[in-house]
């Protein structure tokens, strides 16, 4: 089966990155909206999996981005057809939003790169099952969220305990960044470079980019994830 892969994006700064490289070395029809382009979102008809990308706005602002309320109908409809939906960052936040959890603003913003723990629970998910415990990914947040009535709670890090969470084996929230390349961390820090300002988990500039080396065992992780995920629609 040819799967039908659609992504939200954001900004332009936050574009899938290698979760395109992988999809379309799998064959993978590709399509998109690019919310800063006033581009429409789509029936849930028209894909299989649904990938919601990061952006700097937060789920609660809608009197200033007045599109979230679209958006989140979009997923909300995607997740009742029980597609498989993928939030990054914001889109994990925007997922828990419409699952009917709280979303809101951190004690401590978490940018950089800091090691995220897997949960005991996120051995039961198909997505999770074989991972490592300990990988490290890039993070860039100030928001985060509770975990969702009904959902299994997958990772934490030592700056923010709700990392990840698995609904229906089918909805993956990711507050984390495993996507990323040097170019799209790079795109990342000229736009936001504002955000970097000394915290208990905010690293300096140049610690991210020399952390870079780290991406490849981040998309590595993406991709057996990414994997897994191909596996339980292959099933449905």
């Amino acid at each position: 089966m040819k799967l039908r892969i659609h992504y939200i994006q954001h900004v332009p700064f936050e574009d899938p990155a290698y979760i395109l490289t992988y999809v379309l070395e799998n064959g993978c029809k590709v399509t998109y909206t690019r919310v800063y382009e006033n581009e429409l979102f789509p029936e849930p008809a028209a894909f299989d999996w649904l990938i919601v990308m990061g952006g700097p706005m937060s789920v609660y602002e809608e009197n200033l981005y007045p599109w979230l309320v679209n958006e989140k109908t979009c997923i909300g409809q995607a997740i009742e057809s029980g597609k498989v939906v993928l939030g990054i960052c914001l889109g994990a936040q925007m997922i828990a939003d419409v699952l009917g959890a709280r979303v809101y603003p951190h004690k401590h913003r978490e940018i950089g790169w800091f090691p995220v723990t897997l949960t005991k629970q996120a051995e039961t998910t198909a997505v999770f099952k074989g991972l490592p415990d300990i990988f490290m990914a890039f993070h860039w947040h100030g928001d985060t969220f509770d975990i969702p009535a009904g959902a299994v709670h997958c990772a934490q890090s030592a700056g923010c305990r709700n990392q990840s969470f698995v609904y229906n084996n089918r909805v993956i929230a990711l507050q984390f960044h495993v996507e990323v390349t040097p170019e799209s961390i790079a795109g990342i820090i000229e736009a936001c470079g504002k955000d970097i300002k000394p915290d208990t988990f905010v690293q300096d500039t140049q610690l991210m980019i020399d952390g870079s080396d780290y991406c490849a065992g981040s998309n590595d992780i993406l991709c057996r994830l990414l994997g897994a995920l191909v596996k339980t629609t292959a099933k449905r």
